[in-house]
C-alpha cells in the first residue's frame, strides 16, 4: 500500500514524540506531503534544522515515500499522487525515508561529508499524533529529536502571510495575498 512500508523497525525506534494540531488528519497528511515534496534537494543550513554539530555545514534532505517494499523519491508527480490517495481518504500511518546529506562549505568548494539515513513514521489519531525515527546508518550529526522537531514544527506552523502592499506611484493597483 502505498505509504505504508512492510518491513519498518517498530521494535527499533530510536526516538518518538507526540504532538497535537488543531489540522483535521487529512488536512494535516496534505500538508506533510507538500512540505516533503517542497524541501526534497533543497539546501539548508546546519542552524535551520537542528543544533550544529559541524560549523559552516549545509544539508540537503531527499526523501522518499513508502510503497510497500520500497520507497519513491518525493517529486512534483509523487506528490499529485498521494495528494489524490489522501483527498479520498486519510490514512493511519505515512511512512517515509531520508537521506540526508552533509557539505562543509569551504569557500566554493563543498566538501561531502558521510550522510546519515532514517526511517520516519508518522501515526495519525484524532488530535493527537506521533512521529517515530529509526536511525538506519550514518554518523548522526542531525539526532533524530532534531529531525522530529524540524519536521513537527515545519507542518503544524501556520503559513507565513504575505502582506498587501500598496504601490507607490500607480493608477491601478492589485491587492497580493
Amino acid at each position: 500500500m502505498k505509504g505504508i512500508f512492510e518491513h519498518f523497525p517498530e521494535d527499533k525506534i530510536h526516538e518518538k514524540e507526540t504532538f497535537k494540531t488543531n489540522l483535521s488528519n487529512g488536512k494535516l497528511q496534505q500538508k506533510l506531503i507538500r512540505f516533503l515534496g517542497d524541501i526534497n534537494r533543497k539546501t539548508f543550513t546546519f542552524e535551520q534544522i537542528g543544533n550544529p554539530t559541524i560549523p559552516g555545514c549545509t544539508v540537503i534532505f531527499e526523501a522518499g515515500i513508502a510503497d510497500a517494499n520500497s520507497f519513491t523519491f518525493i517529486n512534483e508527480e509523487e506528490v499529485r499522487k498521494m495528494l489524490t490517495v489522501l483527498r479520498k481518504q486519510s490514512v493511519k500511518n505515512i511512512d517515509f525515508f531520508f537521506a540526508i546529506r552533509y557539505y562543509r562549505d569551504y569557500k566554493t568548494k563543498k566538501k561531502p561529508l558521510k550522510f546519515d539515513y532514517y526511517m520516519v513514521r508518522f501515526v495519525f489519531t484524532y488530535g493527537l499524533h506521533e512521529v517515530q525515527v529509526f536511525h538506519e546508518r550514518g554518523p548522526r550529526y542531525i539526532q533524530p529529536k532534531d529531525l522530529i522537531a524540524f519536521l513537527v514544527k515545519s507542518i503544524c506552523e501556520p503559513p507565513m502571510r504575505k502582506t498587501a502592499r500598496k504601490p507607490e506611484h500607480s493608477a491601478t493597483s492589485r491587492k497580493l495575498l
